[in-house]
């Protein structure tokens, strides 16, 4: 029950950055709507969000102590290196570089957990925003590319075959863009975003996404006794250090515009 209500939530969430504005009304349609395409029962609100409460509040506590213990083991850590250092003892340096190995091990769990979405395993935006953005005024800390990527008709593939199959798709769609081996970011609903680094031309990003949609395209999936295809859309731009999320999202939609069209005029449906 709990993996279904981080899901739902994570999908009514991503659902609702598409609105403009979000009443509590529409917030809790749209919650109903995923709740029951997973079967889950929310008549008892009152009992589950008690109960959700205290599942957040246990994950939370389990976050800090695991952060407050790794902060204690890396202090042990350093001062046993500062001793070894002085008193010239290679044994017991070979001791901390495993502990210390041990250590990082643990603090990549910690922070996959933070940063990955729930249903893709796909960076989310805490991690978007964490990473690749200066904490006061949302830009970008380095230069690079970035590409939006929409998935076509992809309402028609939850209408056809539910949200089930829906689901499926988007961790099909996420697994193939990591095959780019750049950041990929699960950015709301069938949205994602990669992020290029500078040493990566526009060209070649373009060449790349092309290259990747055809794979794609070239594939059958299967629902029951049917199959279809899936397609996507994207849009690319340059970005500077100076340059902010929004405007740089908002240029790569534009420009997705152009793409989106011809793609639907070649492929017209699932």
């Amino acid at each position: 029950m709990d993996d279904k209500l981080k899901i739902i939530s994570n999908e009514t969430k991503n659902s609702i950055d598409q609105l403009s504005v979000v009443t509590p009304s529409i917030y809790a349609s749209i919650f109903s709507k995923f709740a029951s395409d997973y079967d889950v029962e929310i008549e008892d609100e009152n009992n589950l969000s008690k109960d959700l409460m205290l599942i957040e509040c246990s994950n939370l506590t389990d976050l800090q102590t695991q952060a407050s213990n790794n902060a204690q083991k890396l202090s042990r850590s350093a001062n046993k290196a500062i001793s070894a250092i002085k008193e010239r003892d290679e044994s017991a340096l070979n001791g901390i570089i495993k502990e210390t190995e041990a250590l990082r091990r643990e603090v990549e769990k910690l922070k996959e957990a933070v940063y990955k979405d729930e249903l893709t395993h796909s960076y989310n935006r805490k991690w978007l925003h964490d990473t690749c953005l200066e904490k006061d005024t949302n830009n970008f800390k380095f230069n690079g590319s970035l590409a939006i990527i929409d998935l076509n008709y992809f309402k028609v593939v939850n209408d056809t075959y539910g949200h089930i199959i829906g689901d499926k798709v988007l961790i099909f769609v996420a697994n193939q863009l990591k095959k780019l081996k750049y950041d990929v970011v699960r950015y709301g609903g069938d949205e994602f975003i990669i992020i290029f680094p500078q040493k990566v031309t526009l060209k070649q990003a373009k060449v790349a996404l092309n290259s990747l949609r055809e794979e794609v395209l070239s594939k059958k999936l299967k629902a029951s006794d049917s199959s279809f295809h899936v397609s996507f859309s994207f849009g690319i731009v340059e970005f500077q250090s100076s340059d902010t999320l929004s405007s740089v999202v908002a240029m790569a939609d534009e420009n997705m515009y152009d793409d989106k069209k011809e793609i639907k005029e070649r492929i017209s449906g699932i």
